[in-house]
């Protein structure tokens, strides 16, 4: 496990657009799924993860908090899934499963849309305006496993709540930490190491 932080692409980001299949209900999800939302959340996570395991029922939680929102959700995981088999859609349905996700978790086996969002980490947050630019990247809450600060997701959730009203995000934005993205051998990024 490599500890790694997010790349912080550049606020006002356009969001890249991508075409993946969603591990439950095997329906194709775009940016097209999202239609009028004032904020649309991406965020690359996986199962084997501890970073992710340690937050992973927050994530849960805030599908459920966001609900009745004009906030959109989806997870993507692009591990390699020949070295880190846990992280195959079939145990990403499990992990749908077992903590009641309400939002889509995709695949996205050529990592092309990790790469397109400059995902580093897991779990790594990108959150995108009504115009899908990018309003806010960066961490959950200062909680890691390594500490013993309660996950309460506050900096991820006041993020939303702001895009939410319309209103901009501050640019005092602290980066996502967590395992790096398991690339395929020989498909790493540029910004990778």
């Amino acid at each position: 496990m490599a500890l790694t932080a997010s790349t912080m692409l550049p606020l006002g980001t356009t969001a890249p657009d991508f075409n993946l299949v969603d591990v439950e209900s095997e329906k194709q999800i775009s940016l097209a799924n999202f239609p009028g939302k004032k904020a649309l959340l991406v965020m690359f996570i996986c199962r084997h993860c501890p970073f992710v395991k340690h937050v992973q029922t927050e994530l849960a939680k805030i599908g459920k908090d966001y609900y009745q929102t004009d906030l959109g959700i989806i997870a993507i995981s692009s591990n390699d899934v020949k070295n880190y088999p846990d992280d195959a859609p079939d145990k990403l349905k499990q992990m749908v499963t077992e903590l009641e996700f309400n939002f889509p978790l995709c695949y996205d086996e050529t990592q092309e849309v990790a790469k397109a969002y400059t995902a580093a980490c897991t779990p790594d947050f990108f959150l995108f305006d009504a115009d899908l630019k990018l309003a806010y990247r960066g961490q959950l809450d200062d909680s890691r496993p390594s500490n013993d600060k309660p996950v309460t997701g506050e900096d991820l959730r006041a993020a939303i709540d702001t895009v939410l009203s319309g209103k901009p995000v501050t640019g005092d934005q602290k980066p996502s930490i967590g395992c790096n993205i398991k690339w395929k051998q020989g498909n790493e990024p540029s910004y990778f190491g």
